[in-house]
C-alpha cells in the first residue's frame, strides 16, 4: 500500500511540497533553538510550559476523539461509520506523533527524554503519560494498517486484531485522562486543581476530534471520489453537539465554584483570562473569541436545518475546532501559570521562532496525515473499481 503515496495529482504534490517546505523552515528555527536554548521562546521562570505543551494538550484530545468513531462501529456495530473509522485511526496516528514531537522540542535537550525510560519512576504521571501515548500510537498503527490491508484484499479482518481494537478504546480515554492528571496533580496551580479537569478534557476532545474528521471528510468529498456518507457525517455532528455542550457546562461549573465561593486563588486566573489583571490583558480577546466561537457553533449544530447543510456544518466544525484550540491551548496552559502562586503577573506570548517550530511540527503531522489518507482513499477507489 505504500506505493500509493508516490502516485498523485498535481494538487497532491503541490500540497506535499508546501508541507515539506514548512518542515524545512521549522527545522532551521529548531536548530537555532538547540544552539541558543529555550531563551528564544516566550517562556520564563514563571511560565515554564508554553505554546509547545499547549499543542500537546490540544492534540492529545484530537487523537482521543477518534474513539468516537471506533466505539460505535466496533462495539455497537454502527455500520454507517464503516467508511470513516479508518480516518479517525489515521488522524490519531498523526496527532500522537505531533504530541511526541512537541514534547521533544519543549525539553530543550532532546536526549533527556531517554531518562524517562532508562530511569523510570512509577509514581511519575509523566511516565504513565508516555506509556499510554506510545501504546495508543502502536495500537492505531497496528489496527489501521491491518484493517486497510484486509479491505484492499477483500478479506475480513483476522480475529486476532479484535482484542487490539477493543484495547484501543480505554487507551483513547487514558491518553487524555493521564494528560489531565499531569496538571490537576500539581497542588500549587489552583487553576488546574479541580476534579473535573479530566472530564472537561475528554468532552473537548470528543468535540474537536470529530469536528476535524468532518472537515477532512468534506475536503475529501470535494477533491477525491471518497464520500463518507451523509448519515455518518450527521451522526458525527450530533456527537460533536453533545460533547461541546458538555464542555461548556463543565467550564461554567468551574466559573460558578470559583466566583460563588469567592476563593481568590481560583478567581484570579479566570479574571486574568477574561477581564485582565493589574493592567495585563494579552489573552482577553482570545478567550472571548474562543467562547464566542463555541457558542455560535452550538447554536448552528442545535438547529437541524443548519446542521444538515454541509456548508454551514463545515463552518460550525471550524468554529468548534479553533475555539477549543484557543481555550485548551493558550487559555488552559497559560492560565494555569498566570498569575503565579504569589499572584504576580508575568505574561506569556509565543515568539516568532516558537511559532515557526510549531508550524514545522504541524506540517510533519499534516504530511503524515496526507500520506495516510492518500493510502486510504486509493484503497477505497481500488476496491470500488474491482466491484
Amino acid at each position: 500500500m505504500l506505493e500509493t503515496i508516490f502516485k498523485g495529482s498535481k494538487s497532491y504534490w503541490t500540497l506535499v511540497t508546501i508541507l515539506a517546505g514548512l518542515i524545512a523552515v521549522g527545522a532551521i528555527f529548531y536548530i537555532k533553538q538547540l544552539q541558543v536554548g529555550l531563551g528564544i521562546t516566550g517562556m520564563s521562570r514563571d511560565v515554564s510550559w508554553g505554546f509547545y505543551i499547549a499543542q500537546l494538550t490540544f492534540l492529545v484530545g484530537v487523537a482521543a476523539g477518534g474513539v468516537m468513531l471506533v466505539l460505535p462501529y466496533y462495539l455497537h456495530n454502527y455500520k454507517k461509520f464503516g467508511k470513516i473509522t479508518i480516518l479517525g485511526e489515521f488522524l490519531a496516528i498523526a496527532s500522537i506523533i505531533m504530541c511526541l514531537l512537541f514534547v521533544m522540542v519543549d525539553l530543550g535537550q532532546p536526549a533527556r527524554a531517554l531518562n524517562l525510560w532508562l530511569h523510570p519512576t512509577l509514581h511519575s504521571v509523566l511516565f504513565w503519560d508516555s506509556l499510554v501515548l506510545f501504546g495508543y500510537l502502536f495500537l492505531n498503527l497496528l489496527v489501521g494498517w491491518t484493517v486497510l490491508d484486509c479491505e484492499r484484499n477483500a478479506v475480513p479482518p483476522p480475529k486476532w486484531i479484535k482484542p487490539f481494537i477493543y484495547l484501543s478504546i480505554p487507551f483513547a480515554f487514558g491518553i487524555h485522562t493521564v494528560t489531565a492528571f499531569l496538571y490537576c496533580g500539581l497542588p500549587g496551580r489552583h487553576f488546574w486543581l479541580t476534579a473535573v479537569l479530566a472530564p472537561r478534557f475528554l468532552a473537548s476532545a470528543f468535540a474537536a476530534g470529530p469536528a476535524f474528521v468532518i472537515i477532512l471528510c468534506l475536503i475529501l468529498k470535494k477533491y477525491t471520489k471518497f464520500n463518507a456518507g451523509k448519515d455518518a457525517v450527521q451522526a458525527l455532528s450530533r456527537i460533536i453537539t453533545y460533547a461541546l455542550l458538555a464542555n461548556i457546562f463543565l467550564f461554567l461549573c468551574e466559573v460558578f465554584v470559583a466566583m460563588y465561593s469567592q476563593m481568590p486563588s481560583h478567581m484570579v486566573h479566570l479574571q486574568y483570562l477574561f477581564f485582565g489583571l493589574h493592567g495585563h490583558n494579552a489573552l482577553v480577546p482570545y478567550m472571548w473569541a474562543a467562547m464566542t466561537m463555541m457558542a455560535v457553533a452550538i447554536f448552528m449544530l442545535l438547529v437541524p436545518s443548519v446542521r444538515k447543510n454541509e456548508s454551514y456544518l463545515a463552518i460550525a466544525c471550524v468554529l468548534t475546532f479553533v475555539g477549543i484550540w484557543i481555550d485548551k491551548g493558550l487559555g488552559m496552559i497559560t492560565g494555569g501559570f498566570v498569575p503565579n502562586p504569589l499572584h504576580q503577573v508575568t505574561e506569556y506570548m509565543p515568539t516568532f521562532p516558537e511559532l515557526m517550530i510549531s508550524i514545522g511540527i504541524y506540517s510533519i503531522g499534516g504530511l503524515i496525515l496526507t500520506f495516510l489518507f492518500k493510502m486510504a482513499v486509493s484503497v477505497r477507489e481500488e476496491v470500488s473499481q474491482d466491484l
